[in-house]
């Protein structure tokens, strides 16, 4: 196991390497002059603006000034943002933890509506269960989660009053938001374990066992789900990445001081610093979480670790 962790941490190194690539590429990509953005209304004379060039090292190559911002990176160093003049790590760190927690949390939600919904519906395939299944799963995936937050808003915080919109002091702030970002992904989950049991049902195997004499609920557990559950952790994983992208939007619109509505904030004020950041910090996650569903991907599997270390 420590060798397949091992092989792919150091895969994991080149594609974090291409990350700082493409962003250390906003900056050259932007149009304008990052010096003359910060100096903007101040009627900086073109001396000026070509001093704080050579401030900021914008007057260098662009391979140099790549690898000076490089070496910042490996000493932690995000740089200092153009509007607030605080280092980009401590904004990250004081909005990293909401973006998390609603992350974590759209995600507890994904698992607890997708996994009993798959089971059923996959237990029960063709039934009216299946289709009842089926059918909020769909929906799910058809519904855009801002259209969707909306509609929570208005039912549930306009119309009846019973949950907070904005605000991150209670959990219960947290509810609207982390149900329109997790319900979709829901359906996608439910999906995925329905098919991965129904064909996991339809292997010899299967049939041996209950020749046996195994009970429904020993054969789902030590069988059924065994086999299904796999594909499902791997797909789970990559929406990690879609939940960071979708926490954008959701915190924008619930008003939560977070890494979503930080880069659009730090995007409208022209911040690249700022941007530069959020985009490595959210890479890092996702590089991070799939590393991890990759070691539980094997322990469920052993032909994976089997694979890897052939």
């Amino acid at each position: 196991m420590a060798v397949f962790i091992l092989k792919r941490a150091a895969q994991a190194v080149p594609v974090l390497l291409g990350v700082t690539i493409l962003v250390f590429a906003i900056l050259q990509l932007i149009p304008g002059n990052p010096a003359q953005i910060l100096l903007l209304g101040t009627g900086a004379t073109p001396a000026q603006v070509a001093q704080l060039d050579r401030q900021l090292g914008l007057d260098q190559p662009v391979v140099l000034q790549y690898f000076h911002y490089l070496g910042r990176l490996l000493t932690g160093n995000l740089g200092y943002s153009y509007v607030t003049q605080q280092t980009v790590t401590s904004e990250i760190a004081s909005r990293l933890p909401f973006t998390l927690s609603l992350t974590g949390a759209a995600l507890l939600v994904a698992l607890l509506v997708g996994i009993p919904l798959g089971i059923i519906a996959g237990l029960r395939s063709g039934g009216l269960v299946d289709t009842l299944a089926t059918g909020v799963s769909v929906l799910g995936v058809a519904v855009p989660y801002f259209w969707l937050a909306i509609l929570l808003i208005l039912v549930f915080a306009v119309k009846l009053g019973i949950l907070p919109v904005l605000g991150t002091g209670s959990p219960a702030a947290l509810v609207l938001p982390a149900v329109s970002l997790g319900w979709g992904y829901s359906g996608i989950i439910t999906r995925l374990l329905r098919n991965g049991l129904i064909e996991a049902y339809q292997r010899p195997f299967i049939l041996v066992t209950r020749a046996k004499g195994l009970s429904g609920w020993q054969l789902l557990w030590k069988h059924g789900l065994r086999n299904a559950i796999a594909s499902t952790v791997s797909v789970v994983g990559l929406q990690i990445g879609y939940l960071l992208a979708g926490s954008v939007a959701i915190e924008t619109i619930f008003g939560r001081p977070g890494l979503g509505s930080f880069l659009v904030q730090s995007i409208q004020e022209k911040d690249i610093p700022s941007v530069q950041g959020i985009v490595l910090v959210v890479a890092l996650v996702y590089v991070g979480v799939n590393l991890v569903v990759d070691v539980l991907h094997a322990l469920i599997d052993p032909r994976i670790r089997r694979a890897v270390s052939v």
